[in-house]
């Protein structure tokens, strides 16, 4: 019983000093770090829609065509280890938007890059998002086989 006590007492004692010499997060900066890069990726984003738009696509196209455009740099600037310089500022901020998911897709893959394309970088991109990927484009076949199906017998 005193043993217990005393790792008790020994266990709040670390706690405590641990408490007291982890450094404390500053909220406030971190938030306007958020929101500002944050925001900045999606004037990105705007702006590129609005280019695609100028070149005669229609939304929805301009759409699709930023959103592919936005996970390849997100995807390039994580192979040159410039996301994770701007993660390591933004916080969330970086992760958010489709950038984030882009460098989600591409970190491990890079983490796994010395094990071979095959094995390595292969067997890897997909780790996080993989099944992500995987049922959503497995949903979209059977909710369209379903409509493929609808359409014909009505």
């Amino acid at each position: 019983m005193e043993k217990k006590q005393n790792q008790q007492k020994i266990n709040k004692e670390y706690n405590e000093l641990v408490k007291k010499i982890s450094p404390k997060p500053n909220i406030v900066r971190n938030c306007f770090r958020a929101f500002w890069v944050g925001g900045l990726i999606c004037v990105i984003g705007q702006g590129i829609f609005r280019l695609y738009e100028s070149w005669g696509h229609n939304i929805e196209n301009a759409t699709n065509f930023t959103a592919i455009t936005l996970i390849f740099f997100g995807a390039l600037l994580t192979g040159l280890d410039i996301y994770s310089k701007i993660g390591k500022y933004a916080g969330a901020g970086s992760v958010i938007p489709i950038t984030g998911f882009a460098n989600a897709v591409v970190s491990p893959a890079i983490e796994f890059k010395r094990e071979g394309y095959v094995f390595g970088v292969g067997a890897k991109i997909f780790s996080l998002a993989g099944p992500v990927i995987l049922y959503g484009v497995l949903t979209s076949y059977v909710v369209g086989f379903i409509y493929f199906i609808l359409n014909k017998l009505g």
